[in-house]
Order: C-alpha cells, then sequence, then structure tokens
C-alpha cells in the first residue's frame, strides 16, 4: 500500500469515527473497538487502524489507556462561531482584518486576498504535498541566517534587475511578508510625533502599525494614476513628513496603478523635500517588469523597496523582502533579530526550490488569466448596477466601487451582515475617519461577481 493511500484511508476513518462521536453514537468514556476488530471492520491493515485512532486522541477526541484500548473522551461537540456584535459589520481598522482571519461570512467580496483554490491548487498543492528540501546544501534545522536564506536573496537580486532595481548583496533582507517588513521598517525609523505621509485611501494595517507608533498620520490623496501631486505639495506646505508609505502598482485598496509623470513627480518632491519613500509592491511578480518603480528610478538611495511571495503563493506562506540601502537594511535585520531571532530557513527554501523547478512560473501564468478574466466580469456587473467603478489598465485583486452620496456605509454592511455578506467599507481603509470622503468599498475580484452579492447591491441601492 502507497503512503498516499495509507493517508486517504487514515482521514477516511478519522472522519468518520469523528461524525460518529459528534452524533452521540458513544457515550463519554466508552472504549471503542480493538485496533485489531476495527481494523477487520473498515477492511485497512491493524497499523493503518492504530494511525487513525492516534490522530483522534491527538485531537481530543479519544484517549489511549495503554494496555485496555481507546476510549471516548469527555467530547463536547463544538458550537458554530457566530459573528460578535463587534464584527456584525467591518467598521474600522481591526474587525476588518478580524473577519479576514476568523472567518464568519460566507460571500466575501471584501475580503483582501484570494480565495486558497486559486493559490493553493493544481501543481502547487501537488508540490507542497510531495515537497523535501531538495538542496545540495545540507539541511540546518537551527533558526538560520537573520538574512534569510542566502540562494533565495540572490535569486530575488535578480528578479530586482529585471525590473531595473539593482539591490545591493547586503541591501536585501527576507521577512516573514510584507507587514513584518513594514512593521521593522516603522520600529526603525519612526518615533513619536513624527509625520508619516499614506495613501487615503491606503492600507489600513499600516495605519494600525503607525497608530502603534504615535506618529502623526497625514492621507494623500490617491488617483487613478498614482497620489494626487497637488494634494502631496499642499501637504508639503503644511507638514513635513519623514516618510511617504505608497503601493506604486495594483493598490490596495483602489486597484490604481502609477503612471510615469506621476512616478517622476513623486521623486522629485522626495528629493526637494527629503523624506523617504517606502515603495510596497506586493503584486509585483504579476505585473509587467517595465512598469515605473520608484525603487527604480531612485535605485534604492531614498526609497525602500518591499515585497512579498504570501500574496500569489499563499497566504500561510509568510515570505516576503525588503530592499534598500545597506545602511537601512542592516539596521532592519538587528532589529528582526532582537524581535523574531530570524525567518523560517524552511519556508524559504520552499519558496526558493518552488521558483527553481519552474513551478512558480507556470502557477503565476495561470492566476494572471484567472485574475484577468474575474477582473473583467466584476467590473462589468458593478457597473451594470449603476456603481462607479474605477478602472485600471493593470488588473489586480481589487477594484473601487463609489455609490451615490445618499448611501450610509454603516447602514449597507448592518444590512449585508444579515445576510451573511462581508464587505470592506471604504471609510475603514482612510487614515482620517472624520474626513467626509464619498461612500465607497473595496471589492475582491474573485469574490465580487457572486450573485448573492450582486443581488444584495441590487435591492439595496433601488431603496436609496
Amino acid at each position: 500500500m502507497s503512503q498516499g493511500q495509507r493517508t486517504s484511508r487514515v482521514d477516511r476513518i478519522v472522519l468518520h469515527v469523528s461524525g460518529l462521536l459528534e452524533a452521540g453514537a458513544y457515550k463519554a468514556f466508552e472504549r471503542l473497538p480493538s485496533v485489531r476488530q476495527a481494523a477487520i471492520e473498515y477492511d485497512v491493515s491493524k497499523n493503518t487502524m492504530a494511525e487513525a485512532y492516534d490522530r483522534l486522541v491527538a485531537r481530543g477526541l479519544l484517549e489511549a489507556r495503554p494496555g485496555s484500548g481507546y476510549y471516548v473522551a469527555q467530547f463536547r461537540p463544538p458550537t458554530p462561531a457566530q459573528p460578535a456584535p463587534h464584527i456584525v459589520a467591518a467598521v474600522d481598522h481591526v474587525s476588518l482584518l478580524r473577519e479576514q482571519l476568523d472567518q464568519h461570512y460566507e460571500v466575501r467580496p471584501g475580503d483582501g486576498r484570494l480565495p486558497t483554490a486559486w493559490t493553493e491548487g493544481a501543481e502547487l498543492r501537488r508540490y507542497f504535498t510531495n515537497f523535501k528540501v531538495a538542496t545540495s546544501n545540507p539541511v540546518d534545522f537551527g533558526y538560520g541566517s537573520p538574512w534569510g536564506y542566502g540562494p533565495l536573496r540572490e535569486r530575488l537580486r535578480v528578479l530586482l534587475m529585471d525590473r531595473s532595481i539593482a539591490a545591493q548583496p547586503d541591501g536585501l533582507l527576507l521577512t516573514h511578508g510584507i507587514n513584518h517588513g513594514l512593521d521593522l521598517i516603522v520600529r526603525h525609523l519612526i518615533e513619536p510625533g513624527d509625520t508619516v505621509f499614506v495613501d487615503d485611501p491606503g492600507y489600513y494595517p499600516l495605519f494600525g502599525k503607525l497608530t502603534l507608533a504615535k506618529a502623526e498620520i497625514v492621507g494623500v490623496r490617491r488617483n487613478h494614476d498614482g497620489p494626487d501631486l497637488d494634494d502631496l505639495k499642499a501637504k508639503l506646505a503644511v507638514h513635513r513628513p519623514k516618510i511617504f508609505f505608497t503601493q506604486s502598482h495594483a493598490h490596495n485598496p483602489t486597484g490604481s496603478s502609477l503612471s510615469p509623470s506621476v512616478a517622476f513627480g513623486l521623486m522629485q518632491l522626495a528629493e526637494r523635500w527629503g523624506f523617504l519613500l517606502v515603495e510596497n509592491d506586493a503584486l509585483g511578480d504579476l505585473l509587467p517588469a517595465t512598469l515605473p518603480r520608484l525603487a527604480a528610478l531612485d535605485q534604492l538611495k531614498h526609497v525602500v523597496y518591499v515585497g512579498t511571495f504570501s500574496k500569489t503563493l499563499s497566504a500561510s506562506l509568510r515570505c516576503g523582502y525588503v530592499a534598500g540601502h545597506p545602511s537601512i537594511i542592516r539596521a532592519l535585520n538587528d532589529i528582526k533579530m532582537i524581535t523574531s531571532v530570524a525567518s523560517s530557513a524552511y519556508v524559504e527554501r520552499f519558496v526558493f526550490n518552488l521558483i527553481q523547478e519552474g513551478h512558480y512560473l507556470r502557477h503565476l501564468r495561470r492566476l494572471k488569466s484567472r485574475v484577468q478574466e474575474a477582473y473583467n466580469t466584476t467590473f462589468s456587473q458593478l457597473e451594470e448596477i449603476g456603481l462607479k467603478v474605477r478602472q485600471s489598465t493593470i488588473p489586480g485583486f481589487y477594484l473601487w466601487a463609489e455609490f451615490p452620496e445618499t448611501v450610509n456605509e454603516l447602514e449597507m454592511c448592518q444590512a449585508a451582515s444579515k445576510e451573511r455578506i462581508f464587505i470592506a467599507p471604504g471609510s475603514v481603509f482612510s487614515p482620517n475617519r472624520k474626513t467626509r470622503n464619498l461612500p465607497a468599498m473595496r471589492v475582491n475580484i474573485a469574490n465580487g461577481s457572486d450573485p448573492r452579492f450582486i443581488d444584495f447591491l441590487t435591492r439595496f441601492l433601488k431603496n436609496q
């Protein structure tokens, strides 16, 4: 019997016995059939049956008594999780993030990431299942270098060269993802009271990090082609920012991308006023290498560039990087050592092998096609029901849909939650919740064409 067949049979037995326990077929502390008896009943080997029982013990459903057998633990079927009052509507940064991690809603146009089946399906799922650390280097199961797995760092330097970004060997650090990279940057560079510019609307988890750092957050209006340079100039006349955090392409939440003219204008203002730019390129691997990037224009002198594999591979694979001037990256490496010692060399080897063996490239080709199709479908359906939707020439994961001024975002979210629909309201993506912007929402293109969501919006808008 192959290992795959055995695993499949074990899974089926575990699922079946778990169902019996939940249905009350056995009483607490009742003895189950012996391994020999159960193996005959399920037509499997004794080893397979013993493994199934052991898994049920590990889940707390059974207890093993040496020399006696397996008994039902004091089992209580779990009750289905219900949305807590504070997440009935995702109306602040924490509630929106919490619902994306601890999921309660059935229809999820407000999600920040693609469905698991899109990023972990087909070839990658097979690779996840059969993965071995296939490398000529011996596997060290210690912490590994705080800089991250060396071959992946070198591969990333080559990848960045394709985007015309030249990172020095000590100018690139591996992280647990973009959020970890942003956290390191904030810890190193932001002091309480420092003024920081951000996109408005922008990446709301960043707002939380800056709030924890006690920074003064100032939003710069985000247009279809990047930050509004006129608004930026007006803010610079009043404030002196230390850093401007921005996402260049496939922007979260608006989906917009940086035009060449805005990129050059932004670099000129950064040099004139002396502030650092932190460029988030979370979906860079899905986008053309020739797009205008701030890090390419500046060659990492006054730009810190962050990227990730978590958006394109799997949210559970926490692997990203920060590239910048070596003096900054060396300091970030020190902070990384102090706060988390190192990132996972095992995960980093896994990602490196995916790239080296061609799996990642083939995965990206399929993902691009799927994103393009879903983007077009969702855009068309939202426009058909009368919403004003920002369109980008470079499809990403998100669309930004604006409502008539008469729409109340809170009422919309509450009405949607009653129908088990998770919406990400536009106000959550503003750094200043007191500023009144047009009511809007971020729509995940993978879920935005769900008939239940479209039907809800159609009915809701008719009543406004």
